[in-house]
């Protein structure tokens, strides 16, 4: 699309925003949001006419691409047709949308429970599993990011959750990762090893007969695009039986096409109880999200009252761009486009970056999901910012990214580069190219 430039409207949008918005995550007289004008594809606009190629899909969940015309429209007839209804009454697009979730969330799980986003959607799954198996326990891993509610923020191990401690019997353990292993590893094979034996022993000492659920994001998302090596999440589901514990996979982030499967979970050979997803799910077009339920969780709340809900559950707007997404992943093959991307494009040009760029300590990712881990010296893995914080490295980082018409999803000393689903191979290409000039200057701060 052509957009026309009109800085004088980017200048009053910024104003307004400046003079009544309170922004999230943010010291708000610290903050220069970009007012942002227009978007397509896997581009966007802003006021003063500059394009931007979104290697962050905005927070990770722009999975189909801006302003797809089969999901606005899909918006637009319902909004036409019946714009909203309570969620006690039936509706035919909350039906179909939960019909296409489940169709493809595989043959244990037939229920879905809708909310508004991801973070409640975490927290209906822990409420779910504390009823549901009658202990109150929540393991959950330091490595991780479930949201901004009360148990998901308490779930949550990044340094979001330190201000925000208020709820209670959350527990956390160190999940596998083998580029900077906690269990002094040499191999994916040995990480997973070690890092079931730490969790069999934190369930041992927190004893089992009081963890409802083990939570963990299927790929590690915002802390840092980490793939559980070969057999972790078989393991993980196999001291679930043992225990009698629930598992819960946050698939939020890495859900519907990210991982280039429908859910990240099917790229291994296991299966969890609860499914927390959002994102995705319809790319943010409407605020939505829910809990895929297994059935002998539904089961339990047969008979007997589940004790929670939101006043837009299944909200009708939102299920019909559900339904919009998945028809049109579905019909031109999205999902699919994401593994073929990773495998053929985004895997091979990281690696080569970081064969050439020696501040890249790693790169690793599934589909079009991926992280470059940056380091100011390989040898000690010294990461280019501290954890839980930036430097002036990873500031010029992007501040020379978004020069060259790319905008990054940048955390602690990594970038990551999650583009849409819907990515060609030209405009992967293209980001790699920018990254590629970005990193000769960041280059300038290894040390090693």
């Amino acid at each position: 699309m052509d957009y026309t430039p009109n800085p004088a409207e980017g200048q009053r949008v910024y104003d307004l925003d400046r003079a009544h918005v309170f922004h999230s995550w943010s010291a708000q007289a610290q903050i220069k949001p970009l007012p942002i004008a227009a978007a397509e594809g896997c581009y966007f606009w802003d006021y003063d006419g500059n394009r931007y190629l979104d290697f962050s899909s905005q927070l990770v969940n722009v999975n189909i691409g801006h302003q797809h015309p089969k999901v606005v429209k899909a918006i637009q007839d319902q909004a036409a047709r019946l714009a909203t209804i309570a969620p006690q009454h039936a509706n035919d697009m909350r039906g179909e949308a939960a019909k296409r979730i489940v169709d493809r969330a595989g043959t244990r799980h037939q229920k879905v429970f809708f909310t508004n986003g991801g973070a409640d959607a975490v927290e209906n799954a822990i409420r779910m599993a504390r009823l549901h198996t009658h202990k109150h326990k929540v393991l959950s891993a330091y490595r991780s990011y479930h949201g901004n509610t009360g148990a998901a923020i308490q779930a949550t191990g990044d340094p979001r959750r330190w201000p925000n401690e208020y709820a209670a019997q959350q527990v956390h353990f160190f999940g596998p990762f083998p580029y900077r292993s906690p269990f002094w590893s040499d191999s994916p094979e040995q990480e997973t090893e070690r890092a079931l034996q730490h969790l069999e022993e934190v369930i041992k000492f927190e004893g089992p007969g009081t963890i409802g659920a083990i939570l963990l994001e299927s790929v590690v998302g915002t802390a840092g695009v980490l793939v559980p090596p070969p057999g972790y999440l078989e393991g993980l589901r196999a001291l679930c039986d043992k225990y009698e514990i629930v598992w819960i996979a946050d698939e939020v982030m890495s859900g519907f096409g990210r991982t280039g499967e429908w859910f990240a979970w099917q790229n291994w050979g296991a299966e969890p109880d609860l499914i927390a997803f959002a994102k995705g799910s319809n790319s943010g077009y409407v605020p939505v999200g829910g809990v895929v339920i297994s059935d002998t969780i539904a089961a339990t709340f047969d008979e007997r009252v589940f004790p929670g809900g939101l006043t837009y559950s299944g909200h009708p707007l939102a299920a019909a761009s559900i339904v919009g997404a998945i028809d049109a992943m579905t019909e031109e093959g999205i999902v699919d486009n994401a593994k073929r991307i990773g495998n053929d494009v985004l895997g091979p040009g990281l690696r080569d970056l970081a064969e050439r760029h020696p501040v890249i300590g790693e790169a690793r990712g599934l589909g079009v999901f991926w992280a470059l881990d940056l380091v100011s010296d390989r040898a000690t893995k010294e990461p280019l910012a501290p954890y839980g914080g930036t430097s002036p490295a990873m500031t010029e980082f992007t501040v020379e990214c978004k020069k060259r018409g790319l905008m990054p999803f940048v955390n602690f000393n990594r970038t990551h580069v999650v583009p849409p689903c819907t990515v060609t191979d030209a405009e992967a290409k293209e980001g790699l190219a920018i990254l590629d000039e970005v990193l000769t200057i960041t280059d300038q701060h290894y040390t090693g």
